[in-house]
């Protein structure tokens, strides 16, 4: 392997100069799009507890809540990073804060489940917009021998906004309405609109390709479908009801004309070909199963922590702050792992020890003491902190600067598809295991209340209090954590699989350039696309 020749610098002095500052900007726009799906977790027991307290939400309004989100904010990330990449980074940027600011002041304000899932794909929209034009800035403004360390810190930002969210979550919830969770953003918003127009710089593609309406329209017609599916099939207990198996299919269907549209049209939402690249394929396919596997277990974790074990909405917030500090102390160190070790040992350990999480939860009962979920919550917040930096820098660096947009659109579209496929799919493994498990207790039951006391543990909890039943309480309890142990052992599975693909196809020690692994990922330069002021 050659040694390259150190490249010219890229960026303006002006902007240079302001790089960090550029930065903690960007940081206060990430932390408020991941601030909110936190925040919403520990309110999810809120909202489904009947009105005036909450909204009376079901098991599938909860799921739809978040994924309402991310399935608006996935579909709509390709055509987000392409416009960012056309008209400028900037722009886009501040758009897409401006709508999340509104979407969150409605959804503090619905009155029903249906008004908040519709106002949580509002703020789907707009976070669709900024969160590809962060890190594509990042590329803009940021040297290439910098660009781990600010990805690094860039990743470990989510862990802060993973711990203050359950935090002010739970602070909110305990001495205000439930939608003060969302109105918190308002504010937030406001000050990362100013602070965005005087610092950031534009940037874009000097030749960006048409837009692709129909590759889109695809991608989100088969996502919607897909999960609506899994989502309902859980609802039924049986995924052979036409309700579930249809809607399925047109999804898959959908999908797969989806890529292969992609293939042929001249000017695709997505480069296939990108795919071609061993590491840059396997990078995506990890970033996938970890958020598939987190945001599955982390729909179960509020309803371990509040309902079976009792504490508050605050407490069970500060439950997270281990899984939440790990990421935030490890992952701008990250890099430095990568350069003792290599990408594929780094990664595959993080993953090693997201598995080893998991597998702790098996151990988890009722009485267990709380530190065990203390500890496994920093295990697997490190695990993670070591799996995230690498694969977003290789993803980054196997494009050319100025696909920056659409490269950043790729890394979070997977990641946020793996997240509502983790709570849809596990979501369902959930509820149907639970639905078993509980069954037989709820024979007794009226008819009329049979099916909604088994549609979760909330629900029946609700029932047994609602009728003065008690001894539903511990059948409902042990269902509940039998099921937790199933999902929680897919989870495992799941990710070790992750960690297998991330030793088998990243590199070892070749990733000796802040692009990714060695020649595989040197991404061409374009001398045409500077950061601009």
């Amino acid at each position: 392997m050659t040694t390259a020749t150190p490249a010219p610098s890229r960026v303006p002095e002006a902007v240079h100069r302001r790089r960090w500052a550029i930065l903690g900007t960007l940081l206060l726009a990430l932390l408020v799009v991941v601030l909110d799906n936190s925040i919403l977790n520990v309110a999810m027991k809120t909202i489904a507890t009947p009105a005036p307290v909450g909204l009376g939400a079901s098991q599938s309004d909860l799921e739809w809540a978040i994924n309402s989100y991310t399935l608006v904010f996935a579909g709509l990330l390709f055509t987000a990073g392409l416009l960012g990449d056309r008209f400028g980074r900037k722009w886009t940027l501040l758009g897409g804060m401006l709508v999340f600011g509104l979407g969150s002041l409605l959804s503090s304000l619905a009155t029903t489940p249906g008004e908040l899932i519709g106002y949580r794909a509002v703020m789907g929209l707009g976070g669709a917009f900024v969160m590809p034009a962060t890190l594509a800035i990042i590329m803009n403004v940021f040297e290439r021998h910098e660009q781990p360390k600010a990805i690094g810190i860039w990743a470990g930002a989510v862990g802060l906004a993973i711990a203050i969210g359950p935090i002010t979550g739970g602070l909110l919830i305990e001495h205000f309405w439930w939608g003060s969770v969302f109105l918190v953003n308002v504010p937030i918003v406001v000050v990362a609109l100013v602070a965005m127009f005087l610092l950031v710089p534009d940037s874009k593609d000097p030749n960006p390709g048409r837009l692709d309406p129909i590759g889109v329209l695809l991608s989100i017609v088969g996502l919607v479908a897909l999960i609506y599916g899994i989502i309902k099939g859980g609802e039924l207990a049986d995924f052979l009801d036409p309700k579930a198996w249809v809607p399925i299919a047109v999804g898959v269907l959908a999908l797969v004309a989806f890529v292969l549209f992609e293939k042929r049209t001249s000017h695709p939402a997505l480069d296939i070909g990108w795919f071609r690249n061993k590491v840059f394929s396997a990078s995506i396919a990890v970033v996938g199963v970890v958020f598939f596997a987190l945001m599955g277990v982390s729909f179960f974790g509020v309803f371990y922590t509040q309902s079976v074990r009792g504490y508050s909405a605050l407490q069970a917030g500060a439950l997270m702050l281990p899984l939440a500090g790990a990421q935030l102390l490890f992952a701008p160190r990250a890099r430095l792992v990568v350069d003792r070790f290599g990408v594929r040992a780094t990664c595959a350990g993080g993953m090693a020890l997201i598995a080893v999480g998991f597998l702790g939860y098996l151990f988890l009962g009722a009485t267990t003491p709380i530190w065990v979920l203390v500890v496994l919550g920093f295990v697997m917040g490190a695990g993670m902190a070591h799996v995230m930096p690498p694969v977003t820098v290789a993803i980054m660096g196997a494009l050319p600067r100025e696909k920056a947009g659409a490269g950043s659109a790729i890394n979070n579209t997977f990641r946020q598809v793996g997240g509502s496929l983790g709570v849809a799919v596990l979501g369902a493994v959930l509820s149907t295991v639970y639905r078993d498990g509980v069954a037989d207790h709820l024979a007794a039951l009226p008819p009329a209340l049979r099916d909604k006391a088994g549609e979760s543990l909330e629900a029946t909890l609700a029932i047994a209090a609602g009728t003065h039943d008690s001894a539903l309480v511990t059948p409902a309890m042990d269902s509940f954590l039998h099921a937790m142990h199933v999902v929680a052992g897919l989870s495992a599975g799941i990710t070790a699989v992750g960690a297998v693909i991330a030793l088998l196809l990243l590199p070892g020690r070749t990733a000796d350039t802040p692009g990714g692994p060695g020649k595989a990922t040197a991404a061409p330069e374009s001398a045409s696309d500077p950061a601009r002021v």
